[in-house]
């Protein structure tokens, strides 16, 4: 998931706070029964790490792929089914109360004889003001309406952090409205797209069928949708120029954001969304507005409304009866992902609890499953990699002076929130119970909209978290200048009850958690942000010239990778590759300072360096359904997992030695090519 801007979400791995160096061990050890001996780790050191495990443990049919992130949520969601059973099992904890909300939530998620019953009932109301539209001011007042309860039409809102100034909130608008989500679905003419294109205007029929309407009927307005998206599709901007924050950073006021959509008064707008007066707003994609503008009046009322339904029940699609929910996984998990088979009913109840209760899930969770120490053992960690990563910027022959002094003050100032936040967010004004599945989503959606909307004029919360302890990933937040890792990223399959040696510590926690999201802070987007965390040039120019040729490395190294003949995008994926390359650095640096580096020792016969890079590769250990790729690579800023492992990997000298890459093996870089930023 991108949320570079508000905050950036990357993918982790597990890790476990304990550290040993043993010479021999009596367990099966994941770094020697993982491997493919038949892979030579000079051409694909991916495979060859991994593609052992991939061998033995096929995909899943109810997963679009397998390896350590699945074992590690397999783990997570069965502590959390615990919790989430205890509590609706007493049915006598007092109304109000974290349990009695967690219990109730669940149970109506896992009562489908009373969704079956229910229907579409739980989105009446809100299809009642998209049929009352009459107007233009009608229209533009129900899209903004239907923000706040969970639907996402014609564009996209939020309220965070001003970037050029930390201390305040800003509105936020930006492009949206696409059901595929994505501009390249809709535009790009290659089979697979025209294929996928095909299937959503049968989907968006098959929806349209569910609300009572005929088959012409739906047939007629399952293309309007299509093409109305289409539009809005055509005036969105590439992934790639979404990551530029100088040229998505564009404060207007509202007269002035009025003045680009003439037919669009926000003045009337921000009170339905919440906001009683405001100066200025931040608009990401000026011209998606002024096209947006144009396509409100080229499109009937009748056709808006048909689209507004769409958007509203495509969004609650998961929590209504099984035939609705069956036709939304068809589409987004089979179709886009080659998924087969859902879940089972509890873990998709699980996972939406999670989403929409997670803070108060996750005080349980800390209390029952997070050993003690936690924090502390992260925090000294991390203070290891950042005294690294502060020892290079010195070190460092293509910056001047003046540059590192400020990028050294900047890394001494980022803030570290480890395990869980010191406080909890106040939900006692979120009602829940055990009536209606898709109206408890509902009413956690309109908390979490008005939580953010509360904000605006406030003072900056700069504890806030915006990930639960129970969230398998973390994040850098450029705006706060801050990395977050939550508590359950302490689990390494393979590991249970034992302490891994360094190399496996500094492999993962080191490379691919806290230095990946320490090097974040430096990356092309990143480093636009100053200490205090606003987009603000501290580079000179020669440095900053110097900078972006080392960049453009990263990017034309990226772009040559293909996968099922579609090639990564070097340019949306730099910031994540920056990172990675950072990371493994970073880490391996660090496990140098250890007593088992230092030493030498041998462990299942490997090398230091060699279980370094290997614990490295395990992180990563993620295979794919070739539906899951070919959306990776045109949806995400995260390359395939492959070449998070190869691509930096191969810039490494070290790793060329450990494991005697020579010119002529594939992941062989030769010094004019290889990759060096931090």
């Amino acid at each position: 998931m991108n949320l570079f801007r508000k905050p950036a979400i990357f993918l982790l791995i597990g890790i476990t706070f304990f550290s040993c160096n043993k010479k021999d061990v009596a367990f099966s050890d994941p770094l020697i029964t993982n491997r493919d001996t038949t892979v030579n780790p000079a051409d694909d050191f991916f495979n060859y790490a991994n593609n052992g495990w991939f061998k033995k443990n096929p995909i899943p049919k109810t997963d679009s792929n397998n390896g350590i992130m699945r074992i590690v949520m397999d783990t997570i969601n069965e502590q959390i089914k615990s919790i989430c059973e205890n509590s609706a099992k007493d049915e006598s904890a007092p109304k109000g109360s974290n349990k009695q909300k967690i219990g109730d939530f669940y149970a109506s998620g896992m009562d489908t004889i009373a969704i079956e019953k229910a229907g579409l009932s739980p989105l009446d109301t809100e299809i009642k003001k998209i049929n009352a539209i009459k107007d233009l001011s009608g229209l533009v007042s129900t899209i903004a309406h239907l923000q706040t309860v969970g639907a996402d039409p014609a564009f996209t809102f939020y309220v965070s952090q001003d970037d050029k100034i930390s201390t305040k909130y800003a509105l936020f608008f930006g492009q949206g409205g696409l059901g595929m989500k994505q501009r390249d679905y809709y535009l790009d003419s290659d089979k697979r797209n025209v294929e996928i294109r095909a299937a959503y205007l049968a989907y968006l029929k098959t929806m349209m069928k569910f609300t009572g309407e005929d088959e012409t009927v739906a047939t007629k307005n399952a293309e309007i949708v299509l093409k109305l998206e289409t539009e809005l599709a055509k005036s969105s901007r590439k992934l790639e120029a979404l990551r530029d924050p100088v040229k998505n950073y564009n404060k207007l006021t509202v007269d002035q954001f009025s003045t680009i959509t003439p037919d669009i008064d926000w003045k009337k707008v921000l009170p339905v969304l919440g906001v009683a007066k405001a100066d200025s707003v931040i608009v990401g994609q000026p011209e998606f507005f002024k096209a947006l503008n144009t396509t409100i009046k080229k499109y009937t009322i009748e056709e808006w409304k048909t689209y507004l339904k769409s958007n509203l029940v495509n969004a609650y699609a998961p929590y209504l009866t099984a035939a609705i929910e069956k036709e939304n996984f068809k589409f987004y998990y089979t179709i886009m992902n080659g998924v087969s088979a859902q879940k089972p009913r509890w873990k998709r109840v699980v996972a939406q609890t999670d989403e929409s209760l997670g803070e108060l899930i996750g005080q349980v969770y800390v209390s029952d499953y997070m050993p003690k120490g936690v924090k502390e053992k992260l925090l000294e960690i991390g203070n290891n990699i950042r005294d690294v990563f502060a020892s290079h910027i010195k070190k460092l022959d293509w910056m001047s002076e003046p540059t590192k002094q400020k990028a050294l003050y900047k890394l001494s100032k980022m803030v570290m929130k480890l395990g869980y936040p010191d406080k909890w967010k106040d939900m006692s004004q979120l009602a829940i119970d055990r009536k209606s599945y898709c109206g408890n989503v509902m009413k956690a959606n309109v908390w979490d909209y008005n939580f953010m909307i509360n904000k605006y004029g406030k003072p900056v919360d700069r504890n806030e978290w915006v990930m639960q302890p129970q969230t398998y990933n973390a994040y850098y937040n450029p705006s706060n200048n801050e990395i977050v890792i939550p508590a359950c990223n302490i689990i390494v399959p393979g590991y249970e009850g034992r302490m891994p040696d360094d190399a496996i510590l500094y492999g993962i926690i080191g490379g691919s958690f806290f230095g990946h999201e320490i090097t974040h802070g430096f990356d092309d987007q990143g480093s636009q942000y100053d200490e205090k965390g606003n987009l603000n040039n501290w580079w000179t120019a020669e440095d900053l010239k110097k900078f972006k040729a080392k960049t453009q490395l990263i990017v034309n190294q990226y772009n040559k990778f293909t996968v099922l003949g579609k090639h990564v995008n070097g340019e949306a994926t730099q910031g994540e590759n920056i990172a990675d390359l950072g990371g493994v650095i970073m880490g391996y640096e660090a496990f140098q300072k250890t007593a088992q580096f230092k030493n030498k020792d041998k462990i299942s016969g490997l090398t230091p360096d060699q279980r370094y890079f290997l614990a490295y590769a395990y992180s990563w250990m993620i295979n794919r359904r070739d539906e899951s790729k070919i959306n990776q690579i045109m949806t995400d800023v995260h390359a395939p997992e492959q070449f998070r492992v190869n691509g930096p990997l191969s810039n490494i000298p070290e790793f060329h030695k450990a494991f005697n890459v020579k010119k002529g093996d594939k992941m062989y870089q030769p010094d004019s090519l290889r990759v060096v930023i931090w």
